[in-house]
């Protein structure tokens, strides 16, 4: 396993949920870590929280100008860039009938095309270092939750392009990697339609029992599979699946 101390790591999406519980865990093994995200102050915090090893960068993924910035502040503050986590993204969901094509548009290019854009403008710094790109799946590409197409159809997309990318990264020595969590309370919770923490934090506790551990997960637990991942160096082209057991349809819920 390559060791994890002293990568160069950058995480889109790092104000809050799976993104800065994986800054926090690897900077906590040593590695240099970039958090990203729209607001400001959120990646302050949680830079702040976490002393020297992480620095904030405010930007948008799907904004061309704040992509360079982020792989810029990466490259400067670690020396190179060992790892892409692309976890940035945010939720659409609605029945068929009733949805709104800009909406769908621009949780497409959120989730999908902003990534994407991404890794190409990274590619010659983790090609220097034979880096790795991380995405992050969901459990919703195996189990059918109606009303949320959208979003488990961008994450599909992002399952399927693990595996196409590693193909084509491969003789340039990038490995590519997918995550795919089952229920974790993050802020997406609330992008979903749900009024607040409490009630979006029950809601997916209530789901515990559909997990064959019994429980809903941690983003350390998400951040522990990234950890894994990023130093696997015979590995790539894997979805690998984090959700308790949830993908397995226990139908005692």
């Amino acid at each position: 396993m390559k060791p994890i101390d002293g990568m160069s790591v950058l995480i889109t999406g790092g104000g809050s949920g799976i993104g800065a519980g994986a800054a926090e865990h690897l900077a906590g093994r040593g590695a240099r870590v970039i958090i990203t995200g729209r607001r400001q102050d959120r990646v302050d915090e949680v830079a702040a929280r976490l002393g020297d090893r992480c620095r904030a960068v405010a930007g948008d993924v799907t904004v061309a100008t704040d992509r360079t910035a982020m792989i810029e502040a990466a490259v400067e503050h670690g020396g190179g860039l060992d790892a892409l986590i692309s976890n940035a993204g945010n939720m659409y969901r609605g029945p068929v009938d009733e949805l709104d094509e800009q909406a769908l548009l621009d949780v497409f290019h959120a989730n999908v095309v902003a990534g994407m854009m991404l890794v190409g403008e990274a590619l010659p710094h983790l090609r220097e270092r034979r880096g790795c790109v991380l995405f992050v799946g969901s459990v919703h590409t195996q189990r059918a939750f109606p009303g949320v197409a959208p979003y488990a159809a961008t994450k599909g997309a992002l399952e399927a392009l693990t595996g196409v990318l590693a193909a084509e990264l491969g003789p340039q020595g990038v490995r590519v990697g997918c995550v795919r969590p089952g229920a974790v309370f993050t802020e997406l919770n609330q992008r979903a339609g749900l009024m607040g923490d409490d009630e979006a934090k029950a809601r997916l506790e209530g789901l515990g029992s559909a997990h064959a551990l019994g429980r809903i997960g941690t983003v350390t637990e998400i951040a522990e599979a990234f950890e894994y991942l990023m130093g696997a160096e015979w590995t790539t082209g894997s979805v690998l699946t984090v959700d308790g057991g949830l993908s397995l349809g226990i139908t005692n819920a």
